[in-house]
């Protein structure tokens, strides 16, 4: 078997409501490769002497910091939303993370959405951590939809350096994964790994629960030379006990790393990209 050198992360919003020290903890007892730290309203995430001594305490190393871009975040790190961005960088860079993940701007941030595009664009020339924008989705009630992101839910319309797909918020989108991962293209960096049924909610399912294809896209990953990190970000919050969560993640990880696991002879003869380092 060929297995790649894509590190599989736990997202801390995947204990939500539990906190951020929580999600090291299971992270490293489970076997994960790191931590996507989700900077909300719990102070650790927000304090990045705090977060520095659990990644040691734990021998967990962060690999994304997830920018506070939700409602419920709207006060964290300042009201400002570049002030969030920077903060969010410079959170990166001191904790040795590659990746700042961000959603695009609600419409009703005007000068933010205005300047979003050109802006991520100036900000990631700046650094060499990754400005990875988010798949996002079209808000719905009844039979209404409502577009609530400006430019757009859908990224691949805009020249953003960076891509982060969520396969929870593809299936909320009710599009075709693999075909929005194609346009994609070589600026996928990071991914969002959850199930969804396609309901119109944002599940946050375990991979293999619902109708997306993680399965998929993950094999597709290990055979294409993929240089990002895999981030399960998952909703637990129906767990009916903290052994039962345990065992949601355990099998969420079990599931990622058998599909990234690809047979040798598919890769026989053929160039990898990113393989130049040894990687067969």
């Amino acid at each position: 078997m060929h297995v790649p050198d894509t590190k599989v992360a736990l997202s801390t919003a995947s204990v939500y409501p539990s906190t951020t020290e929580t999600a090291f903890e299971l992270a490293a007892r489970l076997g994960y490769d790191g931590v996507e730290v989700m900077v909300w309203n719990d102070p650790v995430s927000q304090d990045v002497e705090a977060l520095r001594r659990l990644s040691d305490a734990h021998g967990m190393p962060i690999l994304a910091v997830h920018a506070p871009c939700l409602l419920i975040t709207q006060r964290v790190w300042t009201t400002d939303p570049w002030t969030k961005l920077v903060r969010a960088r410079a959170a990166a860079e001191r904790l040795g993370a590659d990746t700042v993940v961000v959603h695009p701007p609600f419409r009703w941030q005007r000068q933010y959405a205005r300047e979003f595009v050109a802006g991520i664009g100036r900000m990631a020339g700046e650094t060499d951590v990754r400005f990875a924008v988010e798949n996002m989705y079209p808000w719905r009630y009844k039979d209404r939809e409502m577009l609530a992101y400006a430019p757009g839910w859908d990224v691949t319309d805009e020249e953003y350096r960076h891509f982060t797909i969520d396969l929870s918020h593809a299936a909320t989108s009710r599009i075709d994964a693999l075909e929005m991962a194609d346009r994609m293209g070589d600026r996928l960096a990071h991914i969002h790994l959850a199930d969804g049924s396609g309901s119109g909610k944002d599940e946050h399912l375990i991979p293999g629960r619902g109708k997306q294809p993680c399965a998929t896209l993950l094999e597709r990953l290990a055979r294409s030379g993929f240089d990002g990190h895999v981030v399960l970000e998952v909703n637990t919050r129906r767990s009916a006990s903290a052994a039962e969560r345990e065992a949601d993640l355990a099998e969420a990880l079990a599931f990622t790393r058998l599909h990234l696991a690809t047979p040798a002879r598919q890769l026989r003869g053929r160039p990898v990209p990113g393989a130049e380092g040894g990687r067969t």
